[in-house]
């Protein structure tokens, strides 16, 4: 990538983090991206695939092999509410309480950048798609997308994405040949009991008693339950009851997060979750009952499209193959459920000082443009030629 292309991409990709555009409501990113993309010569754009996507296709048939051939490769556009606390920082976002602490911003620049190299390289034949996603952080854009004719509208042959990885070395491509991220669930418990004076507990039902048993209880589901050789993730992250200090409330609630590689180990989680509720709410007079609202799927690579992109990533940097898979979830997922193709991670340097994820220090590393986006179009261009 030639030094000049590099400080645009630089340029738009911090504009993109100065004016981020929180889950569902991407529209001015979206336009941005159409204005971006018809700067660098892309015709063939259509606008509000699911929501606010954005698909752009490239097609080359004079030259090369492949020109029956389509693939896609797919950006993420959304942003997060999470204050920024980078106040030193120039391009620190200008939207209180909404900041791109995942780095979306610099994988929509990525994708950006890939059409501009596939524009000006004519050894390759065949149609590319550009897939802009909206909502990944839990707004369902994928599906939104794939509902909305995303594969029917814009066919593709196998899709390739990617995220970017605190504490990789910087423009390393991680690729996996399974398994890369974890299925999850969002689960809220309630406990339904009787309130009462807190001086004269015996007249009440403490629904307090059966959520702090449950918070101690169902971490014994991944210590004892699961597996030890396979994983699983169950962690309770908010608990609300009681107003007065001086009632027995009558309700408690607690919510967390479950994560699991292995569909078994998800069923097991959500069956030994209600099993264990139950107990407690007959042991201390209560009722319980469980919401487990099962998210996105194991993101997991097609062996042959994972091989497709280690290989493309080693003609631009450096590759790891010896990564384990992440408990972490990815929208992209749903893609791979639809059609073939490879997630990787592509290293943004170190971690420490706030540079991991969803942290309101973080701050896209800009020095893995050039390697993001030369992978995403060497993918696409080996894909293409893939016999």
């Amino acid at each position: 990538m030639d030094t000049e292309l590099h400080a645009s991409l630089t340029h738009w990709r911090r504009h993109l983090h100065a004016h981020p555009g929180l889950t569902l409501d991407e529209g001015e990113t979206a336009a941005f991206v159409v204005e971006k993309l018809k700067s660098l010569g892309v015709t063939e754009i259509e606008t509000g695939i699911g929501g606010h996507g954005v698909v752009a296709t490239l097609r080359r048939q004079a030259t090369g092999a492949g020109g029956n051939r389509s693939v896609g490769l797919r950006a993420d556009m959304d942003a997060l509410p999470i204050q920024e606390v980078n106040e030193s920082l120039p391009h620190r976002s200008l939207k209180p309480g909404v900041m791109h602490a995942c780095g979306h911003d610099g994988h929509t620049a990525a994708l950006l950048g890939a059409a501009a190299l596939l524009q000006a390289d004519q050894e390759w034949a065949g149609t590319v798609r550009l897939v802009f996603q909206p909502a990944e952080e839990g707004g369902g854009g994928a599906r939104k997308m794939i509902a909305d004719g995303l594969f029917s509208r814009f066919p593709m042959d196998r899709i390739f994405g990617w995220h970017n990885w605190p504490g990789l070395d910087a423009g390393t491509v991680a690729v996996h040949g399974g398994a890369v991220m974890a299925a999850g669930a969002r689960f809220d418990i309630t406990f339904d009991g009787h309130a009462g004076h807190a001086a004269l507990p015996h007249l009440t039902k403490d629904p307090m008693i059966g959520a702090g048993h449950a918070i101690v209880a169902l971490q014994s589901i991944v210590s004892r339950d699961v597996d030890p050789m396979k994983s699983g993730v169950v962690s309770i992250t908010v608990a609300t009851s009681g107003e007065a200090q001086n009632q027995v409330p009558a309700r408690a609630v607690i919510k967390g997060t479950a994560r699991w590689l292995d569909p078994a180990v998800g069923d097991l989680i959500e069956t030994r979750m209600r099993e264990i509720v139950q107990g407690l709410a007959v042991a201390f007079g209560l009722t319980g009952v469980v919401n487990f609202n099962r998210g996105v799927p194991v993101t997991m690579n097609h062996k042959a499209d994972a091989d497709i992109a280690a290989a493309a990533a080693g003609t631009v940097t450096q590759v790891r193959l010896d990564m384990l898979p992440a408990m972490t979830g990815e929208d992209f997922s749903w893609f791979l459920e639809e059609v073939p193709g490879a997630f990787v991670w592509i290293g943004n340097g170190p971690a420490e000082g706030g540079r991991e994820l969803h942290n309101p220090h973080y701050d896209f590393n800009d020095d893995i443009l050039p390697q993001a986006s030369g992978f995403l179009a060497a993918v696409a261009k080996r894909a293409l030629s893939e016999v």
